[in-house]
């Protein structure tokens, strides 16, 4: 009965106790830590005008920035027009950011083209999405710590020669 009862009582320290392998350490990143909250961006994509809402979040521990956007625009069916998870992370043994981008504007999957890296540049994120040998899709995030504010452009380079997609400035809600 003592050997059952010493058994309970290593299991119940070990449950409250967490293994160090497994304990988490939240990710404390200056630039991403001003990501968070409501944002209304506005400006340009594919040349038009146009106003999304953007909610951005951590999540999973404080270990990743969850980006949802949305446009305000609507298709024939009431939804949106576009719709868009992103989640940005940070590896802090190659001191580079991960993102993984999904949206409804392509039914591939999960392919390669869902991914960008990118290293710290200052206040900017500057990644870029591999979309074949030829084609880079870059898309920089820039704070303006003065406005708190984020400036987002993304361009699309094919065999050395870019054109402007997106510019857009997002300003708290």
């Amino acid at each position: 009965m003592r050997t059952i009862f010493l058994n309970i009582l290593v299991l119940l320290s070990l449950s409250l106790t967490p293994f160090p392998a497994f304990s988490q350490q939240l990710i404390q990143d200056s630039l991403l830590g001003h990501m968070s909250g409501k944002w209304l961006p506005k400006g340009t994509i594919e040349g038009k005008e146009t106003t999304h809402d953007i909610v951005t979040e951590w999540v999973l521990g404080h270990e990743y920035i969850q980006i949802k956007e949305v446009s305000r625009e609507k298709n024939a069916d009431g939804k949106p027009v576009y719709d868009a998870i992103v989640y940005i992370g940070l590896n802090k043994d190659l001191t580079e950011y991960s993102c993984l981008w999904l949206d409804n504007t392509g039914s591939n999957g999960l392919n390669a083209q869902a991914f960008g890296h990118a290293k710290r540049n200052g206040n900017k994120l500057e990644f870029q999405f591999k979309i074949t040998d030829n084609s880079i899709f870059h898309t920089t995030f820039t704070y303006n710590p003065q406005e708190d504010s984020w400036q987002w452009t993304m361009d699309d380079e094919e065999n050395g020669k870019w054109q402007s997609f997106a510019k857009m400035k997002l300003t708290k809600e």
